[in-house]
């Protein structure tokens, strides 16, 4: 059974046309990129899947059950980490099974527990500034995490990072990914990491926005360091910015 269903969702905003007739599946363990020119829909797209808007027509469905307009059924991690600056990263991480009823002892229990496999251990009783900005988002993927363990949904979640950092986070994240069994959606306005990170690439383009094509990362995960310099990454790039540039076009 596919993990995640997106059926015939559209959306409009006083009359306006955003998103059209999105269709979309995503299978378990897979992460799928969506990727396309700014204002195309993608974070309407992602409010809608995490509940957070009801779309006019279509539907998501989790697992096969109907969650449209339902919060709380899929993690949702934005560009910063969010994480409060006058907590300690185990009180931040804990934050969702508190929301959740759970006594602030045991959620720091539940929550510790995790810190060795997100690759935090020995962080706990420290503030948010006292960390790297690589660690920082490791919390914030722990925290969001812990909200739901479906799916996550990831908004340019990587951007605010160094270059250096950011391919190391990548790895650590498709590393966790792999071994806790996460389903990702993520939008990312880089091609390079689009190809880098996704089994798909799914291109949101057009006024109001569909998914008009996709691409499928033929070289499994985890991929060699010198993909980028390779001739397939290459080629996956070049067909992507053809179709992101005649979208540009289109709109000149």
């Amino acid at each position: 059974m596919d993990k995640l269903v997106i059926e015939g969702v559209s959306k409009a905003f006083d009359g306006r046309a955003v998103l059209k007739d999105i269709n979309l599946t995503v299978r378990p363990g897979e992460l799928v990129c969506l990727l396309g020119v700014s204002g195309g829909g993608k974070t309407t797209l992602f409010n809608i899947i995490a509940g957070l808007l009801k779309p006019d027509t279509g539907r998501v469905l989790i697992d096969g059950q109907d969650v449209t307009g339902r919060p709380g059924q899929v993690s949702y991690m934005m560009q910063k980490d969010l994480l409060l600056p006058f907590r300690t990263i185990e009180d931040n991480v804990a934050l969702p099974l508190l929301l959740k009823g759970m006594n602030r002892q045991e959620a720091r229990r539940r929550a510790g527990e995790l810190f060795g496999e997100f690759g935090l251990a020995g962080t706990e009783k420290q503030y948010p500034a006292q960390l790297s900005g690589g660690m920082r988002q490791r919390a914030a993927f722990l925290r969001t995490w812990l909200f739901s363990q479906n799916v996550a949904l990831l908004d340019e979640p990587f951007s605010a990072l160094d270059p250096l950092t950011r391919r190391s986070v990548h790895r650590w994240y498709l590393d966790v990914m792999d071994r806790i069994h996460l389903t990702t959606c993520f939008i990312t306005h880089d091609v390079d990491e689009a190809v880098l990170l996704s089994d798909r690439v799914c291109l949101l383009t057009g006024h109001p926005g569909s998914i008009t094509h996709e691409l499928t990362i033929a070289q499994p995960r985890p991929r060699p360091e010198d993909f980028n310099l390779s001739v397939e990454f290459l080629e996956y790039k070049r067909k992507i910015l053809s179709i992101i540039n005649g979208e540009k076009q289109a709109v000149k």
